[in-house]
């Protein structure tokens, strides 16, 4: 079983890591490399890379003639990648054969455990330093994988892939006692072409499922709501054991389940065409049902890696656009039995497979082997072909779970005599793939002289673009008024007055106090909230600790990803991370920046999951490596700097490198040299891209102060009567010459002005416009952002509510919903899942102190009366309505 689990302990996404060496000297080491000794299989084989043309190429991953001396033996080579550019892998070609080889998995990282020639994968030490993202399965002759048009898995470049590391599982070794060498492997067609849509896998697993002996039918359901960006399965793959009866999957819907795909486990290990026209949006719920019977067993069966275990799995390969791509996606969670009462009655019925049945699919002619002709690599596809109709891609995981043994018949590999791989070839992709401009006359792609199969492969999407169209405020907006009142009435005058949208968003959002808000690359509004937990008076002692760590972090979703025009819910993330959400903001890369209160903290955060962390948990301080509750994050979007307010108990901000490094900290500013005050509370920051400069809401001194970004240098300060002695938070567009959005808040203190957002001159300090909502009354203006149509938000921590304002004469044109519309068929941790550590301990399983919320306070830190507990124990926002087929 240790084998076995070692063998799965490598599903995780790719992490960083760092290498100094080039891809062009890595693949010359591997060419150079210490390789078999001699051997029947190595002579003939192509070499490692074939050129087809400007953008394409393939990529051959074998064994090196190697002869396992053990049956049940894992052992792996390692092949880099050949570019250092971003490159996608199209195809899957498999060269091998069942009567050799049981399976063979195919993982992508960046530091494999060896370079040079092939190792033992089956102990500890395994495939990957770093955590391994598999790539490819194969499987009882499966046979070659053929992937959408327009769909590929992105490797090198960005990807931080840069080896290939192939492990094949031998079993019954008895064919290798005359010293057989085997050089099993695969080709991978690939392309330097981006590829619009990035492939990944959603794996929904049993874990608690007990199947009592002699029962005739035992049920694992499995169901979770979807929280991420839409996804498109085009494949499907169902695995049991021997006791697995039907495995079928759904997608529910306002009520409504659609099938995905429906299968009996004790066929072949494929994956098939899923149900057309299917996708996958936030709000939905994915659910799995696998039927199972206790007949012939004598004794409980449990969820395991062994052939006397079960297990229950359903696998949907699917794709995402490019821009918000998941690789990996998994749901574990028990389904409710009131959910599962409405399942399809298809689901509970069995689908026999006669042992004449299956010996016919194992066995057919449609297989690839060790024989296969590698010449017709360079054939293209033939555009008629039922694409994954016996496909084995993506069967981890599941195959060689406990799986009795292969009666292995010895298969010996007979091809002609090797060729040695050119570097010059290496070095001619390297090369072609850093060109911006190819200039190559023809844009069709191609394997050789024929057409490519990346195009004459049916197209399975069509994409409609979101248009939002809203018109921003006009260029008469800079007309200077020496109070509120005559600057709203003059704003009105010229016709450019932001008004509330009263009927956005379309449908409710269920928050908690909102403490932030951002913009991702895409337009779309980012909102930070604190779910069920609140600042309250008790919740830090006088020394800033945070008093209630033992309520555990937010399990609702913190991060949310709204559609800016309808208000819908396009993503969710940051469940039991944050236990007091503050400020975010947004990189180049559509990473999170945030910063924790209670945690005195600073985050990036990357597919779900910290990427960098600044200061020490729980812990405040004010030296280089510590906060105070730290307020606001923002970030030079040219050099990547990111810049930190910090905050309730220091008055600073501090500058550090996109990874983390520190570079300097500067403190407040002032027009009068003679009264210097220090920062009270700098609670909100916004870069000035066209200016190089950050400004500073510096909420308990009334006022707004600018600094050069680069070296700490005062430029400015912006004071106004109508502030009142706070300013909450600002946000900044360089449209007409320069714009600072704000809005202030009650002062526990002294005098309060009236709570409103205002429109500022950059340059001239003057109030352009004031505006506040109709349809109820700032509380707590806690944060605001203003995008590129014009649009501005301002999220409320005390009514926990999130207020859109535009120009009254913005125009609202027509919007397309975007999404996919699949034509002809048949995925900063979603996260990673390390299965070999969860098998060992998931009867026990700890979250390490995430084990309940509570609800704290505001801001500030003092009682307010008018905020109220959310009433929702767990975050669930209404689904995004479906779009019309004719939008």
């Amino acid at each position: 079983m240790g084998v076995l689990l070692c063998s799965l302990v490598v599903l995780a996404l790719v992490c960083q890591s760092h290498r100094s060496d080039s891809s062009l000297h890595r693949f010359k080491r591997y060419q150079e490399g210490p390789q078999s000794g001699p051997s029947d299989c190595t002579r003939g084989i192509q070499p490692p890379v074939v050129m087809a043309n400007s953008h394409n190429f393939s990529l051959d991953v074998r064994m090196p003639g190697v002869s396992p001396t053990a049956s049940d033996s894992y052992l792996c080579v390692a092949v880099p990648v050949p570019t250092s550019r971003d490159a996608y892998i199209v195809d899957f070609v498999p060269h091998a054969s069942m009567d050799t080889a049981h399976h063979m998995l195919l993982y992508g990282c960046r530091t494999p455990v060896s370079t040079t020639g092939y190792w033992d994968c089956g102990s500890a030490q395994g495939t990957c330093e770093d955590d391994g993202a598999i790539m490819y399965a194969w499987a009882r002759n499966a046979p070659p994988t053929k992937l959408p048009r327009d769909v590929g898995f992105k490797v090198g470049g960005k990807s931080k892939i840069t080896y290939f590391v192939l492990q094949i599982h031998y079993g019954d070794i008895s064919g290798f006692r005359d010293h057989h060498k085997d050089c099993s492997g695969l080709t991978l067609r690939m392309t330097s072409k981006p590829q619009p849509f990035i492939a990944g896998m959603y794996l929904m697993m049993s874990v608690d499922t007990i199947i009592p002996p002699g029962s005739r039918v035992t049920n694992a359901d499995i169901a979770c709501e979807y929280e991420s960006y839409p996804m498109y399965p085009f494949a499907f793959r169902t695995h049991t054991h021997s006791l697995g009866q039907v495995v079928s999957g759904y997608r529910i819907r306002d009520g409504k389940w659609t099938l995905i795909g429906r299968q009996s486990p004790q066929l072949p290990q494929a994956f098939y065409a899923a149900t057309q026209g299917v996708d996958v949006r936030y709000g939905d719920t994915i659910a799995a049902r696998c039927v199972f019977t206790g007949e012939g067993r004598t004794s409980k069966t449990y969820i395991g890696g062994t052939s006397n275990d079960e297990m229950c799995n359903f696998y949907i390969m699917y794709y995402m656009d490019s821009k918000h791509a998941d690789p990996f996606m998994d749901c574990m969670q028990d389904g409710s039995k009131e959910l599962f009462r409405h399942i399809p009655s298809e689901a509970n019925v069995p689908i026999p497979v006669s042992p004449d049945n299956m010996m016919t699919m194992m066995h057919s002619g449609h297989h690839a082997t060790g024989h296969q002709d590698d010449r017709t690599l360079l054939e293209p596809k033939r555009a008629e072909e039922e694409m994954l109709d016996q496909g084995d891609f993506y069967s981890l995981l599941s195959k060689f779970l406990g799986e009795s043994k292969d009666v292995v018949h010895v298969h010996k590999y007979n091809p002609s005599e090797a060729l040695r791989a050119q570097a010059e070839l290496v070095a001619q992709i390297d090369s072609i793939m850093q060109k911006k401009d190819l200039g190559w006359p023809s844009p069709r792609l191609g394997f050789g002289d024929r057409e490519d199969a990346i195009l004459v492969r049916d197209r399975v999407h069509k994409f409609h673009q979101l248009e939002a169209t809203v018109r921003p405020p006009g260029s008469k907006l800079g007309i200077p008024a020496s109070n509120a009142a005559a600057t709203e009435a003059g704003a009105q005058k010229q016709g450019y007055h932001l008004e509330e949208v009263m009927d956005w968003p379309e449908n409710p959002l269920q928050l908690g106090q909102v403490s932030g808000l951002a913009l991702d690359s895409d337009n779309n509004l980012v909102i930070f909230q604190r779910g069920d937990h609140q600042w309250g008076v008790n919740s830090f002692d006088n020394q800033a600790r945070y008093q209630q760590r033992s309520l555990g972090p937010i399990q609702q979703s913190t991060i949310l990803v709204i559609d800016p025009v309808k208000g819908n819910v396009l993503k969710a993330s940051g469940r039991n991370i944050f236990y007091l959400p503050h400020g975010i903001t947004t990189d180049a890369h559509n990473n999170y920046w945030v910063t924790d209160v209670a945690l005195h903290q600073v985050f990036k955060v990357g597919n779900n999951k910290p990427l960098v962390v600044l200061g020490e948990a729980f812990e405040p301080g004010s030296d280089k490596e510590h906060f105070c509750k730290p307020t606001d994050v923002a970030v030079d979007t040219m050099t990547g700097n990111v810049y930190i307010s910090d905050g309730y108990c220091n008055a600073r901000v501090l500058k550090f490198s996109p990874e983390g490094k520190y570079l300097s900290h500067w403190g407040a500013g002032s027009s009068d040299r003679r009264r210097r005050l220090p920062f009270r509370i700098p609670h909100s920051l916004a870069f000035l891209p066209d200016r190089r400069e950050l400004c500073v809401a510096d909420r308990e001194n009334g006022r707004i102060q600018c600094f050069v970004a680069e070296s700490g240098e005062f430029v400015k300060e912006i004071k106004k009567e109508e502030f009142g002695e706070e300013v909450f938070a600002i946000a900044y567009t360089p449209a007409h010459g320069g714009l600072i959005y704000a809005v202030n808040g009650e002062s526990p203190y002294g005098r309060s002005a009236p709570l409103s957002g205002f429109v500022i001159n950059y340059s001239s300090k003057e109030i352009l416009d004031t505006y506040s909502p109709d349809s109820q009354e700032f509380k707590m203006p806690h944060d605001i952002v203003v995008n590129k149509d014009g649009a501005v938000f301002v999220g409320d921590a005390a009514s926990d509510t999130v207020i859109k304002f535009t120009s009254e004469k913005a125009e609202h044109r027509s919007v397309k919903k975007g999404g996919i519309e699949v034509q002809e068929i048949e995925g900063k941790a979603a996260g990673s899942l390390n299965l070999g550590n969860f098998f060992a301990t998931h009867k026990g399983y700890s979250r390490q102190g995430f084990d309940r919320l509570s609800t704290e306070g505001s801001d500030q830190e003092k009682d307010d009366e008018d905020a109220t507990d959310s009433e929702n124990e767990e975050y669930s926002a209404p689904p995004p309505p479906v779009p019309s087929s004719t939008s």
